[in-house]
C-alpha cells in the first residue's frame, strides 16, 4: 500500500519529544525511567495510526505503553490523537523493529502486540515477516519470562505461518488463538483502524496469544 505524504509530519514530530522519543537508543533499559514509574511496559510493534495503542494506555493508566512506527506520515496521526488528549504512560517511537534489541534491553518487554502486520507474502521476504524465526529471536532477548504475544491479522497465511513459527519455537508457548477473534472475544477487543475496515468488510479476524519463556543466553541473528 502506497502512503500518502505528510508534509508537515517530520515538523510536528520534531516539536512533540516528550511524545515522540527522537532516540529510543538512549533509552535501552531506561524506559521505566522515562515514564517515571515502575509500571510494567507494553509495547506494539507497528502502531499505525495509534487508535489501538491510544485507546489501551486511556483505559489502563498503570501500564505504560509503547507504540513503534517506522514512517512518519502515520505516527505523525497517533501524535495527533496524543495532542489532543495528552496521556502520560503512552510514548510513540519512530523506527525500525528489526532493530528492537537496540532500543530494548533483556527483560524489559511485559506484553508485545502484533496488529495487522504485513504479510510479506513472497517467500524470499520471509525474514521481514514479525513473527519469523529472525524476529522470534529479537523478542527472546526483549521479553519478560511469561510475557506474553498478541497477534490480529485478516491474512490467513500469515496466521498459520505464525502458528508454526511459534510452535517450532523453544522460547515460545502458544496459549490460545482463534480462526473467528469477534466469535470467541467480542468484549475485550480494541479495534485497531485497519481491524475496522476489514470488519466492515466482514472478513473474520485471526488471533493468536503466546507466553515466552527460555533463558536467554543465545546470540541474536
Amino acid at each position: 500500500m502506497r502512503l500518502r505524504n505528510v508534509k508537515y509530519a517530520k515538523e510536528l514530530i520534531h516539536s512533540y519529544p516528550a511524545y515522540v522519543i527522537l532516540n529510543p537508543k538512549n533509552h535501552n533499559g531506561k524506559w521505566q525511567s522515562l515514564f517515571d514509574n515502575e509500571h510494567p511496559i507494553e509495547v506494539e510493534i507497528g502502531c499505525g495510526k495509534g487508535k489501538f495503542i491510544f485507546e489501551k494506555a486511556l483505559n489502563n493508566p498503570n501500564i505504560n505503553y509503547i507504540g513503534i512506527e517506522k514512517f512518519d506520515s502515520v505516527i505523525v496521526r497517533a501524535l495527533e490523537k496524543l495532542i489532543l488528549q495528552p496521556l502520560d504512560n503512552l510514548k510513540l517511537v519512530r523506527f525500525d523493529a528489526t532493530y528492537i534489541t537496540d532500543i530494548f534491553e533483556e527483560n524489559e518487554i511485559d506484553r508485545l502486540y502484533l496488529n495487522f502486520s504485513d504479510p510479506w507474502p513472497k517467500n524470499r521476504h520471509e525474514k521481514r515477516r514479525l513473527t519469523s524465526p529472525r524476529f522470534i529471536k529479537r523478542y527472546h532477548q526483549t521479553l519478560k519470562n511469561d510475557a506474553n504475544i498478541e497477534m490480529k491479522t485478516d491474512n490467513y497465511s500469515l496466521f498459520e505461518y505464525s502458528l508454526m513459527s511459534f510452535n517450532h519455537s523453544d522460547v515460545i508457548d502458544i496459549l490460545d488463538f482463534s480462526l473467528d477473534l469477534y466469535k470467541h472475544f467480542p468484549s475485550s477487543n480494541i479495534q485497531t483502524e485497519f481491524e475496522m475496515k476489514f470488519v466492515e468488510e466482514d472478513k473474520p479476524i485471526y488471533y493468536l496469544k503466546t507466553k515466552h519463556r527460555g533463558v536467554k543466553n543465545e546470540k541474536i541473528l
